[in-house]
């Protein structure tokens, strides 16, 4: 499943099924694996590997999940739950049961929050799942996988502005940006299911924190336990990407330089990758895409502007890539002072769907030139 194989995981976890009917782990992998094969569908990965999902220059982007899917995943994780709860009737102090009992939760948490922009409801369904993985720990201080939701809760609470956390202290919510961290790398070190998702919430976070050699470090160790998978090569990239730009504003430029060439030879290698037996190519406008948000970060925007189009030329490039991707050409031209380039560049972007508020911002940079 890491490694973007879904069909050849989907038949290891319906083989598990008919091994363990009575077991949770099956439905609730299978889910996961639907759940992973949807999202990282090349238009919905867009916001979650691009700026768009770290600038307020874009707005939001309702695509809709089929209900098909939507169907099949509540279905999964609904026997996931009741064949968890049914075994804790039996034994209350079921851990492992107890432990896919607040995964499914937290499962469900991230498919709201992420494929159907239901925050709240997200949001109460992540916090039953810290509940049951919090009992966990009290069952077992060993199962360190329960930890993964419980760190990443803390963090979260932990980094909330004051104001809010001060509130969410009275509602008895506490948390610590130090303690959350300090699991998750626990789970990265010690766990056995949630080890490899714990070392990938650790890049976003230690990118968040300006630790950025650990975030590299982190987005190798994925990208050298899962080679073909392309999104773990991606997060090595932009972990490399980022740690350039923090040393160009500390003043070393030489060393900036060289991390910069290591991430854009992940991007050629990969613009370069052939298909597999059983595993996927990675898609080419996505790729270019992201190579530009890069070039864009690394100050080197003419380069940047011929990565976004070339992610536009694709015959089967999804269609909020394509607009996105005209619209950050014209910005790109912009900055690289290529302004009838740009413009007609924004002109395109006009009459093509509107996505991510394109519409509105193309406006915007008819009227007057894309600043940074």
């Amino acid at each position: 499943m890491h490694n973007l194989d879904f069909k050849a995981s989907r038949v290891s976890f319906e083989e598990v099924k008919r091994r363990f009917p009575d077991h949770p782990a099956s439905h609730y992998y299978l889910a996961a694996n639907l759940f992973l094969q949807t999202l990282t569908q090349p238009g919905r990965l867009l916001p979650l590997l691009s700026n768009l999902s770290r600038s307020k220059t874009f707005g939001e982007n309702k695509e809709q999940v089929d209900r098909v899917t939507v169907d099949q995943f509540r279905a999964l994780t609904r026997q996931s739950q009741q064949l968890a709860k049914a075994r804790l009737k039996l034994n209350a102090r079921d851990a492992e049961a107890l432990y896919f009992l607040g995964a499914t939760h937290g499962l469900i948490a991230s498919f709201k929050g992420t494929l159907e922009g239901s925050i709240v409801s997200a949001m109460r369904e992540g916090s039953s799942g810290v509940d049951r993985h919090r009992d966990v720990i009290r069952l077992d201080p060993q199962f360190h996988d329960a930890e993964l939701s419980i760190g990443l809760y803390d963090y979260t609470v932990g980094a909330l502005p004051l104001p809010v956390k001060i509130m969410a202290s009275i509602a008895n919510f506490r948390g610590s940006k130090k303690r959350g961290l300090e699991t998750l790398e626990r789970v990265g070190r010690e766990g056995r299911l949630g080890r490899h998702i714990a070392r990938l919430v650790l890049i976003t976070l230690y990118k968040r924190e300006k630790r950025y050699a650990e975030a590299v470090e982190r987005a190798r160790e994925l990208a050298a336990s899962f080679p073909r998978s392309y999104l773990f090569r991606l997060a090595e990239a932009d972990a490399l990407v980022s740690q350039a730009a923090d040393h160009k504003r500390n003043g070393k430029a030489a060393l900036a330089a060289t991390l910069e060439s290591e991430a854009f030879a992940i991007f050629d290698s990969l613009l370069k990758s052939e298909p597999g037996p059983n595993f996927p190519t990675p898609p080419g406008e996505l790729v270019h895409f992201v190579y530009g948000e890069s070039l864009l970060k690394a100050g080197l925007s003419t380069r940047a502007a011929q990565h976004f189009l070339a992610a536009t030329s694709s015959s089967r490039a999804d269609t909020s890539i394509v607009t996105i991707a005209h619209l950050r050409a014209a910005q790109a031209l912009d900055l690289a002072a290529k302004r009838r380039e740009a413009l007609a560049q924004y002109e395109i972007v006009i009459k093509l769907p509107d996505v991510y508020d394109s519409r509105n911002r193309a406006a915007q940079g008819l009227r007057k030139p894309y600043q940074e």
